[in-house]
């Protein structure tokens, strides 16, 4: 009877899933209320369709919408739009459109400010951060940025009179987190002093990212694994290592223990002074260590990954395109015929060249190049004539506002010229979303344009005789784990002077 017994269950209980797995199947495909969306079958009916593709899904995305249209159903429960229209129907101020809980809760940070899907919570929270990265504040600082462009220009001289190839791809990165932290903590990583020039940390940070995508598959999941002891992680797994150790990055609990023993430089505020002050909670709790954690590696990760691959990106293609290179320089040196004098932020601002240079950089490296999802409100929304149920995760992805033909001629190529037309750059600038668009737009924004401006406005004034070390525009290709991270395998960007 016993032996029985087992073999009814050996075989009723596969049976049973896979009924199951075939009614929840048609379900989906058939009788869901996104069941009129246009997409093929498989991501209909599951999510590990999306993570199969790991971090190129973003890419599938791109061909559904080839195949089917501006509206595709890219998991059972999300859509995905491409028409530009559509966009400020979304990602404007006052959105009731909420931040998806299931897609922002696997980035194993869930006090920051940028994963709160709450939008009144976020309220409160962007509130206080918002005076600590406002333009005044930004050139009240503007010296932070101007010492880590002075080492850029020093660690380059050093690579020419050497005549050895300078790792920009790590450079970049460390002058965005150097500064972020010691704009955050008052205390910088000061990568750009390290031998490897922070490639220890990037690797941290970049080795967090193929975590992301097998969380969304299970919140549940994520739980049990920031249970597991940090000397333990790296052994069951090299992503969940990474996670594990972000808790040591931070620097949160030094901060405090200055403010209580009062040796905090009152004269010079950080963001996270500001935050742990009650004076500024406006009756909120004052965030505990743990919650600060979360806000400094949503900083990190920002300043580590947008800025730097917006500034690897500009100096590529000015580096490899002498026509652009020239241009620039002869812009840069009859605004500031003193190739030592200090580039200040508001006069490299008013530089239409270069301003083109950048915003070339930060319109093809795409900041978050695949799609930010947000919950559709009641009573529902429609989109490009289908109606979407309140409830729906809905999105878009600057990778396809960023290569719209009918806006970007000639998309996918690096032309700092589109942006000198005023009228035309006003329509090109509407739909240039690396930074987001409305009440969830990066609040780091205005510090990330001055890093851009002052670093490589003083790296291209100072330095004529620089070409591409190694690398190829195949080099700069990249995966979706948020941000974006360049192939594993390939080479970093490099230059080296003419010889």
């Amino acid at each position: 009877m016993l032996l029985l017994t087992a073999s009814v269950l050996w075989v009723g209980l596969p049976l049973a899933l896979a009924v199951h797995l075939l009614v929840l199947a048609v379900y989906r495909r058939c009788f869901h209320p996104l069941a009129n969306i246009p997409g093929p079958l498989l991501p209909a009916i599951t999510t590990l369709y999306q993570t199969c593709y790991n971090g190129r899904y973003f890419l599938e995305i791109d061909r559904m919408h080839r195949v089917y249209g501006p509206v595709v159903r890219i998991t059972p429960n999300e859509v995905h739009l491409s028409d530009p229209a559509d966009y400020d129907k979304i990602y404007h101020m006052g959105s009731k459109f909420c931040k998806s809980p299931e897609f922002y809760g696997a980035f194993c940070i869930p006090h920051s400010t940028f994963t709160t899907p709450s939008n009144e919570v976020h309220k409160h929270k962007r509130g206080m951060l918002n005076p600590m990265f406002s333009r005044k504040v930004v050139l009240d600082l503007e010296a932070v940025v101007q010492e880590k462009a002075a080492k850029v220009v020093r660690l380059t001289a050093q690579a020419v009179r050497q005549r050895m190839p300078v790792d920009l791809h790590h450079i970049f990165r460390s002058v965005s987190v150097d500064v972020v932290t010691e704009y955050a903590m008052g205390k910088s990583y000061n990568l750009l002093d390290t031998p490897d020039l922070g490639a220890h940390f990037f690797a941290m940070i970049r080795g967090v990212g193929p975590a992301m995508w097998i969380f969304q598959q299970s919140l549940a999941l994520q739980a049990l694994a920031l249970k597991v002891p940090s000397w333990l992680a790296p052994k069951l797994s090299e992503p969940l290592g990474h996670v594990a150790k972000l808790n040591e990055v931070s620097q949160v609990e030094e901060v405090q223990l200055k403010m209580n023993t009062g040796k905090l430089d009152k004269s010079r505020p950080t963001i996270f002074s500001e935050l742990l002050n009650p004076a500024n909670s406006d009756g909120w709790p004052v965030p505990t260590p743990m919650q600060l954690k979360d806000e400094c590696y949503s900083l990190l990760a920002a300043a580590a990954d947008t800025t730097g691959n917006a500034m690897s990106t500009a100096a590529y293609h000015t580096i490899a395109n002498p026509d652009i290179y020239s241009r620039l320089r002869e812009e840069l040196v009859s605004a500031f015929p003193d190739e030592h004098a200090r580039l200040d932020f508001v006069e490299l601002e008013k530089l239409p060249y270069l301003t083109g240079v950048i915003k070339e950089g930060l319109r093809l490296s795409f900041g978050v190049p695949g799609r930010l999802p947000r919950v559709t409100p009641e009573p529902g929304a429609t989109f490009q004539g289908h109606y979407v149920p309140a409830g729906t995760v809905v999105g878009m992805s600057s990778w396809q506002m960023h290569r719209d033909e009918g806006v970007f001629p000639d998309a996918m190529k690096f032309d700092p010229t589109r942006w000198l037309d005023e009228e035309k750059a006003k329509a090109r600038a509407h739909q240039l979303v690396a930074f987001g668009k409305g009440t969830r737009q990066c609040v780091g924004m205005p510090l990330a344009y001055c890093e851009l401006y002052v670093t490589l406005g003083t790296l291209f004034r100072r330095f004529d005789n620089l070409q591409v070390f190694e690398t190829t525009a195949a080099d700069l290709e990249f995966e979706d784990f948020f941000s974006a991270y360049y192939l594993a395998g390939k080479k970093w960007f490099k230059a080296i002077a003419k010889q």
